[in-house]
């Protein structure tokens, strides 16, 4: 049985349409005009146990609707899913007790309270020993290196720090599912990158099944093997990152080095493909898949290359494209 399973789910909001002008907001305390819009729509996906599964979309497209509803905060307009075997919504008590989710945005820990104090209230919650919140805590905050702010009061925290906190709290009861939204937004890069390592090793050693959304596409490179990516509420792709290469970017970039005292022609680089960019000892090109292999050739028979180096398109730049179609 797949960890999480997901099949027509559809959330419909009912939004107000106001008349333009002072008559229309008249007109509206008495009789208003309502219309659906639609937060997810059919959405349909397997995550089988212990995957990392990237979810991504541009702001809007229905990431954050779909994972409340899978942690049962909404209930959805048509569609079943199930968790763990659970129906998220039903909110049964050995569901909640197996699930954690962490909103990016959203801050659970008490801002007056230290660190340590949150984490007691929260194992408390969850019925856990002394020896097993000392030995998870104790364990976490090495990985994080912020052992040492547990006894700070959360407001006085960094940002970094107040993260990293946050994400200790949803896994002190060692969740079998994970859902993350925004786990690294608004992190510097060394904390981005403490982050990034702490889930994938905890993902390696506990088989935790997570599903992450991340406007950083060096989190989805980094821990996802297989991306779903949803817009406008629907999911128009779910596979494996590399195969986001091979369907939606149908060229690769070939960069060749020139000896600067002999660069070769300054025009007609153009038959090869676009030219991105050009230096005095260099050239990269934008060329066609099925034309990198007479490109290339035809580059080192006409020109004198001292170096030459091919590269698929960043995969952000890809997502980014996506996106604005």
């Amino acid at each position: 049985m797949p960890a999480i399973e997901v099949s027509g789910l559809t959330k419909t909001f009912r939004t107000y349409k106001k008349q333009p002008g002072f008559t229309g907001a008249l007109r509206g305390l008495w009789r208003r005009q309502y219309e659906p819009t639609f937060a997810v729509k059919d959405v349909s996906f397997r995550i089988e146990t212990g995957e990392l599964v990237g979810f991504l979309g541009p702001n809007g497209a229905g990431k954050t609707t779909t994972l409340k509803m899978l942690s049962g905060l909404l209930y959805p307009t048509h569609g079943t899913a199930r968790v763990l075997g659970y129906v998220p919504w039903e909110r049964a008590d050995g569901y909640r007790r197996q699930f954690a989710l962490l909103l990016g945005q959203k801050n659970q820990l008490w801002w007056d309270l230290p660190a340590r104090e949150s984490f007691e209230l929260n194992a408390a919650i969850y019925g856990l020993t002394r020896a097993q919140l000392d030995r998870t805590v104790a364990e976490m905050t090495d990985r994080l290196g912020v052992r040492d702010k547990l006894d700070v009061v959360v407001r006085e925290m960094s940002l970094g720090e107040r993260m990293k906190m946050e994400l200790i709290a949803v896994l002190l009861h060692q969740p079998k599912v994970l859902f993350l939204d925004e786990p690294t937004l608004g992190l510097d890069v060394v904390s981005q990158k403490i982050v990034r390592e702490f889930l994938r090793d905890y993902n390696a050693r506990r088989h935790t099944t997570i599903l992450l959304t991340s406007h950083y596409m060096a989190d989805i490179e980094e821990l996802c093997e297989r991306v779903i990516i949803i817009d406008h509420g629907t999911i128009f792709f779910d596979g494996r990152l590399e195969e986001v290469l091979d369907r939606f970017a149908d060229f690769k970039l070939i960069t060749i080095q020139c000896d600067p005292t002999n660069p070769g022609p300054a025009t007609g680089l153009e038959k090869y493909g676009e030219v991105v960019e050009r230096t005095p000892a260099s050239v990269q090109l934008k060329v066609k898949r099925d034309r990198v292999i007479p490109v290339c050739k035809a580059l080192l028979d006409e020109l004198p290359v001292r170096d030459i180096d091919i590269q698929e398109v960043p995969i952000e730049d890809v997502i980014r494209t996506i996106f604005a179609r």
